[in-house]
């Protein structure tokens, strides 16, 4: 059970590679119990069977899962971010517009997840980025172990930056390190200023935080400066961010920021 909400352990999921060639054998995950079996169009679906998520802590297991990916992501020179939010807070649309501007230059690649469909990852294809789409079926966040079956669908060189386009959900993606280096939060100016103070969780220990939306700012009277200070009040040390991947306003010091996270950029 997840620490925050209660919802069950994923017993299926399914990894759907968008980039040609680039499938690889089913990674063996560090929990027993898993097995993929490889359709028609290479995706993998993978299941579990008997009751193994209850011999050990699934906190426990993910945190192994997530030490292990970290290690991977070193050992490839791979800068990993963790994005997460809200459903319609705008994380794809940033990303897309992040990959325009980045992966002519830098090397990129993108996991993403949600419950049902691909639409997110086709959204992100045209980009010419390597994309993995992970349907997590009943789950509402990802979890190391599926982080770590999607990087088996993804090249093996060539990968800078990596950034996990967490399920819609401010709780339990709260609770499962996926092995990133960042954790980046969006807030979407239709959210409310006060977010952060109802889901700390979420926002603690994050990286940076996104202020999404603004052009929609002023007719959803969105106060960006109560909404900054609710930032600092639970998330002092994040670097936050207001931008509108819409209009254009504030992308360019996003950018900045994660070339800047780059070894040799400073």
């Amino acid at each position: 059970m997840c620490r925050d909400c209660g919802c069950a352990e994923s017993e299926s999921f399914r990894v759907h590679s968008t980039s040609s060639g680039h499938a690889q054998a089913p990674f063996a995950t560090a929990d027993d119990g898993w097995h993929a079996h490889t359709a028609d169009d290479g995706s993998h679906s993978w299941h579990r069977h008997g009751n193994q998520g209850h011999v050990q802590p699934i906190l426990d297991a993910n945190q192994r899962q997530a030490e292990s990916n970290r290690t991977l992501f070193n050992e490839r020179g791979i800068i990993a971010f963790n994005l997460v939010s809200s459903p319609g807070s705008g994380k794809t649309t940033l990303l897309r517009r992040t990959l325009e501007r980045l992966h002519p230059r830098i090397g990129c690649a993108v996991i993403v997840g949600d419950l049902e469909t691909q639409a997110d990852a086709e959204a992100l294809r045209p980009t010419g980025a390597p994309v993995v789409q992970i349907t997590t079926g009943t789950v509402c966040h990802l979890d190391a172990r599926m982080v770590a079956a999607a990087l088996e669908t993804l090249p093996r060189t060539g990968i800078r930056l990596l950034f996990i386009e967490n399920v819609g959900n401010l709780v339990c993606p709260a609770s499962f390190d996926l092995g990133e280096a960042h954790r980046i939060v969006l807030l979407a100016s239709t959210e409310g200023e006060n977010k952060p103070l109802k889901y700390p969780p979420i926002f603690n220990g994050a990286e940076a935080v996104v202020l999404s939306k603004t052009d929609l700012a002023e007719p959803a009277g969105f106060d960006r400066v109560r909404a900054r200070a609710a930032v600092a009040q639970v998330a002092p040390g994040a670097a936050i961010f207001e931008l509108s991947s819409r209009t254009g306003e504030g992308l360019d010091a996003w950018i900045a920021h994660l070339e800047a996270l780059l070894p040799g950029s400073r």
